[in-house]
C-alpha cells in the first residue's frame, strides 16, 4: 500500500511539473511564446541628412548654424501636420523636400526638390513664387508656424490660424525640411503640438505605424 501511495505522489508531482513548465513557456519571462513589442522610433531631425554646417541639438528638435536638415520620417500618410517655433529670427525656411535636395545651399525652393515658406513670407518651389503670406502676418520671433501636407497641397498656419496660403507642385516622397542662416534658430515640433492640428490631419507616423 505504501509503494502504491509513493507511486501516486511521484506521478502527480511529474504532472504538476510538466504543467508548470508549459505555463512558463507560454507566458513566462524568456519563454518561447513571449512577444516583445518593438518600440517605435521618435520623429526628429535627421543628423545623417543635414548640411555640413548645420548644428542639431535638444534631442533632434532644434536647428542652428547654416544649412538645411530633413526629418527622419517621410510623409507616407495621407494627411500630416507638424510645427516649427521661431526661437531667433534671421534667414530661415520650412516646408517639405525630397532626399535629393541640396542641404548645403540655402535658401531652399530653388529647384523641384523643395517647397518652402521663406522668412520673408514667400512660398517658393522650383524657383517660382507659388504664394505669399500677407505682409501683416509675417512670422516673428516666438511665433509657431504649422504645416499641413496631403500629397497635393502644403498649407500654412500661424499661431494656429489658417493663412489660406496653399502651394503645390512637389512630387515623390517628401520629408519635413527646415533651413537656417544668419543666426536663425528654429525648434521642430513633431508631436505634443502647441496648436490642435486641423481636422483630419495628425502627427507624422512611420510607415510601420500606418495600417
Amino acid at each position: 500500500m505504501d509503494c502504491f501511495r509513493k507511486w501516486c505522489c511521484a506521478f502527480f508531482a511529474r504532472k504538476m511539473a510538466a504543467m508548470f513548465t508549459c505555463c512558463l513557456n507560454c507566458c513566462g519571462d524568456g519563454g518561447s511564446g513571449h512577444i516583445q513589442l518593438k518600440e517605435m522610433p521618435t520623429v526628429q531631425l535627421d543628423t545623417h541628412r543635414m548640411g555640413t554646417d548645420v548644428v542639431i541639438v535638444k534631442s533632434g528638435r532644434r536647428i542652428c548654424g547654416t544649412g538645411a536638415c530633413l526629418a527622419n520620417a517621410p510623409l507616407h500618410q495621407n494627411k500630416s501636420y507638424f510645427e516649427f517655433k521661431i526661437q531667433s529670427t534671421g534667414v530661415w525656411g520650412v516646408g517639405v523636400a525630397t532626399q535629393k535636395a541640396n542641404l548645403n545651399q540655402v535658401p531652399l525652393g530653388r529647384d523641384s526638390n523643395s517647397l518652402v515658406l521663406r522668412h520673408d513670407g514667400c512660398v517658393v518651389y522650383n524657383g517660382e513664387e507659388k504664394n505669399r503670406l500677407p505682409a501683416n502676418n509675417l512670422p516673428q520671433e516666438g511665433d509657431i508656424v504649422g504645416i499641413t501636407y496631403d500629397h497635393v497641397e502644403m498649407n500654412l498656419y500661424l499661431n494656429g490660424k489658417n493663412m489660406h496660403c496653399p502651394a503645390s507642385g512637389i512630387r515623390g516622397t517628401v520629408y519635413p525640411v527646415v533651413y537656417v542662416d544668419d543666426s536663425a534658430i528654429l525648434d521642430c515640433q513633431f508631436s505634443d503640438f502647441y496648436h490642435t492640428p486641423p481636422q483630419g490631419f495628425e502627427k507624422i507616423l512611420f510607415e510601420q505605424q500606418i495600417f
